[in-house]
């Protein structure tokens, strides 16, 4: 396996907290016990998180420290499954942690996305032996990543990263983009067609001969993510290491409803922490407009109607980040063709709506904050730039269409796996 070297020469093992415990390789993490711990844990990380985010971004400097302790924290591991010892917890915990995470740093918050995507692959298409082993993994900190998209292709759909049968096994050849977290992880789950042209998620290792991991991620935004090239040349797959992913959606199914929820909550997030951050620079350093007759900014009618016309939108976008959550909760507890298509509806219009309002929220900024906002060293661009990119995942328009479909005609929304 070869891994090219960061863009950032510094150091970027340091955890945050040189007092706070990380997961090093090979080592084990804390097992948490239930939804309500889970939500402590991730509000304390993210306040660790939240002082260094600037710099993290600026220098581009990786979160490889950041993400030992996420690991270490026990966080990894909360939707592991309480017959394999996990908390199970809910989709609407997992959904706030992730909101809370990325109101600190929405790169440290996408990277572990793909994670539990491809926890719950297995959670819902793994055999006995594979949840076993890899719920094991899990617990003790492993970090899974992804190879799933691919570039030049007709779309995104259109996978060419083959898994081809051999004796005992076999053998996975492709190259893969967009591969958010792939740099950090222990196994790679990568998205392949096999025989029939069937979609099947093979788990490999990192460090597997014939894996190449390119640190190549040069997005405006997102900057830590390393959302790099994943490289796999006759890589060598055990059959009991591939998942046939290709059944997941033969049924009702909520496998793109948890995705997308995820990537809701990163942009509900975003949108308030860029908010908290304007806010507090309008209170301690904006000039008041001198028509405004008022000593301070903050005291200024114009400016106090626009925080309170941006708060409205974030808080609707938390409110139907809660909906959509508490959907997919109902649907997991009782499984049908209702309540998965229930689910996904809900899910897409809490993502187009936190979409919109994280773009905008990151360039409010500037409109509230004033000029001096704008130089370049303070970094508040970072929010803008992180929204922007985020929201570039899939096209809020198409959400909206299936939307306007089930309010129209009925119509259930696909079961492609991208709602």
């Amino acid at each position: 396996m070869t891994t090219t070297a960061p863009v950032e020469p510094t150091d970027p093992t340091a955890p945050t907290d040189s007092t706070s415990p990380t997961a090093p390789p090979g080592g084990t993490a804390h097992v948490i016990a239930d939804d309500a711990e889970a939500l402590t844990v991730a509000a304390g990380l993210a306040d660790a998180f939240r002082p260094g985010a600037a710099e993290r971004d600026a220098r581009r400097r990786l979160p490889r420290g950041e993400l030992d302790r996420l690991s270490a924290s026990g966080l990894l591991g909360i939707t592991v499954p309480r017959a394999h010892g996990g908390a199970e917890v809910s989709a609407a915990t997992l959904t706030e942690v992730f909101r809370l995470l990325a109101t600190a740093d929405p790169s440290l918050a996408q990277i572990p996305q793909s994670h539990f995507v491809y926890i719950n692959v297995l959670r819902a298409r793994g055999s006995s032996r594979q949840r076993e082993f890899f719920f094991r993994e899990v617990l003790a900190g492993r970090r899974f990543g992804n190879a799933q998209s691919e570039a030049g292709t007709r779309h995104v759909q259109d996978l060419r990263t083959r898994l081809e049968p051999t004796g005992d096994g076999y053998v996975l050849t492709g190259t893969k983009h967009y591969s958010t977290g792939a740099l950090f992880a222990d196994w790679i789950p990568v998205l392949a067609r096999g025989a029939g042209d069937r979609l099947h998620v093979a788990y490999v290792p990192r460090d597997a001969p014939g894996v190449t991991v390119v640190d190549d991620w040069d997005g405006m935004g997102q900057r830590t993510t390393a959302s790099g090239t994943v490289q796999l040349e006759a890589v060598a797959v055990p059959a009991d290491r591939v998942v046939p992913h290709h059944l997941t959606f033969e049924g009702p199914q909520l496998h793109g409803a948890v995705a997308q929820l995820l990537h809701a909550a990163i942009d509900t997030g975003i949108a308030r922490g860029a908010l908290a951050e304007a806010a507090e620079f309008v209170r301690t350093q904006s000039r008041p407009w001198f028509e405004s007759g008022f000593d301070t900014a903050a005291e200024d009618p114009l400016l106090v109607q626009r925080f309170g016309e941006l708060e409205l939108r974030v808080r609707a976008a938390h409110a139907l980040l809660e909906a959509a959550a508490r959907a997919v909760d109902t649907a997991t507890t009782r499984l049908t063709d209702d309540t998965a298509a229930e689910a996904s509806i809900a899910v897409a219009a809490a993502k187009a709506h936190a979409g919109e309002t994280a773009v905008e929220t990151g360039s409010a900024l500037f409109e509230v904050a004033g000029t001096r906002a704008a130089l370049d060293g303070l970094n508040l661009h970072r929010h803008w730039r992180d929204a922007r990119t985020h929201t570039l995942h899939d096209p809020a328009r198409w959400k909206v269409q299936h939307l306007g479909r089930h309010v129209l005609n009925g119509t259930r929304p696909p079961r492609h796996g991208l709602l």
